[in-house]
Parts: C-alpha cells; sequence; structure tokens
C-alpha cells in the first residue's frame, strides 16, 4: 500500500516593511519625472525641427494613435489598456502644449459629455471652448478660431445624430479621428429622494436614452428638453423640483446630488464622437473612411446597389451606411458611409476611383485613426 504525500504551501513571503515600500517608489517617481521631461525636451526638438507656427503644425493624429496603439500592445498590467492610455494621452497632451494649447471646440456648457469627450481625445492640457450649438462648433473650427472641434455623431441606443450629418453636406471640414465614450446618466438635483422630484430637464437624446426607467420610477414628472445636460443641471440647481439627467462631470460643475445613479436603459449605452478639423490626416495604420455619396438623378432599381458594387468587388468593408434628405429636391437622399482602410491604400483608392466614375457626389469626409479605447 502506497501512501500519498501531503503537499506542502509553499511558504509565504514575508511583507517588506512598508517604510522600505514607500522609499523604492519614491525612487521609482524620481525615475519618472525624469522621464517624462525627457520626453518634453524632445518635443521641444520635434518642434523646433518644424519651424515656429501654429499649434496645429506639431499635433499629428496619426502619429498620437501609433503610439497609444503601442501602449496597449505593451500593457501586461496590473493598468488597465483604458487607464495606460489616459496617462500617456496627458503626457503627451502636457508636452503638446509646451508652445501653445490646441483650441478645441465642443457643445457646452461646461459639464455635458461632449467636454469629457474632448479631455478623453486630447487630455486635459488643450484649451477647450463650450460653444452654444454644433452650428458653432463648426463655424469656429472653419474660421480657425479652434483648431479642432468635438461633435457627436451617434448613440449605441438612440442612433445618429442627424444634424451632425446634415452639417457636412454644406462644410468643408473634414474628419480627423473618434471618440467612443460610455456614457453612465445619473439622475441629479438638490432633493434626497424621486418623491420630490416634479420634473426631469435634459437633452432629448439622455430622456431617450433612459425612457424605460423614467416610466418606471417617475411616471408623473414632467420630461423637459433642453439644448445640453448640462443646460438641465443648471435649471435643477436653480429650481425647486427639477432634477437633471446628466453626468459625472455635470454634477461636479453645478454642485448637484447624485439621488441615483446609472439610469441608462442599456448598461452598453456609448456614443462616438468625432473630431473636426481642416485637413485630410495621413494613413495612421488602422484607419476609417468617411464618403458622401448620392445616386444618379433616375430612379433606376438597385440604384444605390450598383453605387456600392465597387467596395464589394475590392473586398472593401463597408461598417455604416446612413441617408440624408439632399436639400436639392424632394425624396432625394445622400449617404454617409464608413468603410475600413484609409483613402491611400490600395483596394480603398481604387473603390474610390471607381465610385467616383458612377457617382454624381463622392467626396472623402475623412480619413482617421480608428477610436483607439
Amino acid at each position: 500500500m502506497t501512501t500519498r504525500k501531503r503537499k506542502t504551501a509553499a511558504p509565504t513571503k514575508a511583507p517588506r516593511p512598508l517604510a522600505e515600500l514607500r522609499q523604492q517608489i519614491d525612487a521609482v517617481d524620481v525615475r519618472i519625472q525624469g522621464l517624462i521631461a525627457e520626453r518634453a525636451l524632445l518635443a521641444q526638438e520635434v518642434a523646433a525641427a518644424k519651424g515656429r507656427g501654429r499649434a496645429t503644425d506639431y499635433y499629428r493624429p496619426e502619429r498620437e494613435a501609433q503610439v497609444l496603439r503601442g501602449v496597449v500592445e505593451r500593457n501586461r498590467g496590473p493598468l488597465t489598456d483604458e487607464e495606460m492610455v489616459r496617462l500617456f494621452r496627458e503626457i503627451m497632451s502636457a508636452c503638446l502644449a509646451q508652445e501653445e494649447p490646441l483650441k478645441v471646440g465642443y457643445l457646452g456648457p461646461e459639464g455635458t459629455f461632449s467636454q469629457t469627450a474632448v479631455y478623453k481625445h486630447f487630455g486635459h492640457s488643450v484649451r477647450a471652448l463650450p460653444l452654444g450649438s454644433t452650428d458653432e462648433v463648426f463655424h469656429e473650427v472653419q474660421s480657425g478660431a479652434a483648431d479642432f472641434g468635438v461633435v457627436p455623431i451617434e448613440n449605441s441606443t438612440e442612433g445618429t445624430v442627424n444634424h451632425t450629418l446634415d452639417m457636412f453636406l454644406t462644410s468643408p471640414l473634414k474628419i480627423c479621428g473618434e471618440v467612443e465614450m460610455r456614457i453612465n446618466h445619473h439622475l441629479l438635483g438638490q432633493m434626497r429622494g424621486l418623491e420630490q422630484v416634479r420634473r426631469v430637464c435634459a437633452h432629448p437624446q439622455a430622456l431617450a436614452q433612459c425612457r424605460a426607467w423614467l416610466k418606471e420610477y417617475l411616471p408623473q414628472a414632467e420630461l423637459v428638453g433642453t439644448s445640453s445636460n448640462a443646460e438641465g443641471a443648471r435649471r435643477a440647481r436653480d429650481e425647486e423640483g427639477t432634477a437633471a439627467i446628466a453626468g459625472d462631470a455635470a454634477a461636479e460643475v453645478y454642485g448637484l446630488r447624485k439621488i441615483v445613479t446609472d439610469i441608462e436603459d442599456r448598461p452598453d449605452n456609448t456614443t462616438r464622437f468625432l473630431i473636426i478639423g481642416r485637413e485630410l490626416l495621413p494613413a495612421s495604420g488602422h484607419d476609417k473612411t468617411t464618403i458622401l455619396l448620392t445616386t444618379p438623378d433616375s430612379d433606376d432599381a438597385g440604384a444605390l446597389y450598383k453605387l456600392l458594387a465597387p467596395l464589394a468587388a475590392n473586398q472593401v468593408n463597408m461598417s455604416r451606411i446612413e441617408s440624408r434628405p439632399s436639400r436639392r429636391r424632394k425624396w432625394h437622399y445622400v449617404f454617409f458611409i464608413d468603410i475600413d482602410g484609409h483613402a491611400t491604400d490600395k483596394p480603398v483608392a481604387t473603390s474610390l476611383r471607381a465610385l467616383e466614375r458612377v457617382a454624381p457626389l463622392c467626396r472623402i469626409l475623412g480619413s482617421y485613426p480608428r477610436a483607439v479605447i
């Protein structure tokens, strides 16, 4: 009869003294600070090599996307990919702002999700400019008063923001990037309980994204659409009985209590924002292209199918298509299409040449890096 040997647990390593750990952390901090300073000096040399110019002359979105993708590929924890990207984004933002910070317009006032998207994409060393409408964001970028703009384009729950699409019909601006942001809506107010809420103010998109929750928990409350969630938060601060639907930033800016958190109907509620600028970008290696197309004026069967045939023939994936009235005549539409790849990639370039031959209008709205995180 054989006897089984008992496994003995490996001796537990005794924790090191707290003073020793703090000493090592201090030493690491010194090395990190030195490396950040070294990176900032190299950024200054890059600026000197390019010569004096505007902040946009030094900012290269395609280069930043490559750097951040490298951060994700190298990351082995314990920090998450999102946390590591955020840290590197802030370092790059601070280095870029040594000469002159970028000016970025967004749909204000302060405390909107658009402002949060600005900081997620550009870091906190930019000068964020709150503007009164999406039209103003386009105008300020086109005039040069802002270097870039951030505008919402679609939500995973409620779909496309049509007004943003319509702006591209007449604007010469280009899409220079995208930001995807998980949207957590909170019920904010001065009151402590739901029984005191008489009305709820928020942007119509936010009201729609919380429709089921509002119906179940606040069926008697008046729902009031506002120009932004931040405007709703301002009213909740100033009006008795008014609550707002907004995020963490609005709660902080307007000093409101979170009555109920995470009231959005879908747990994956996400909004995609576009970065708009004045120039088309070089390839980053992991890109998306957005084009604007119209079909011929004739009402031939299969006109759209024939128009899109070059994409299939060149094995270019179409990830999104939206139609909007062309404003040329009734029942005539334009199509906004997202495809995988950069306009200079051979399959995409071949497809675009073919589209230009058959479409009355074929315009590249942007070739830009995909959202990293």
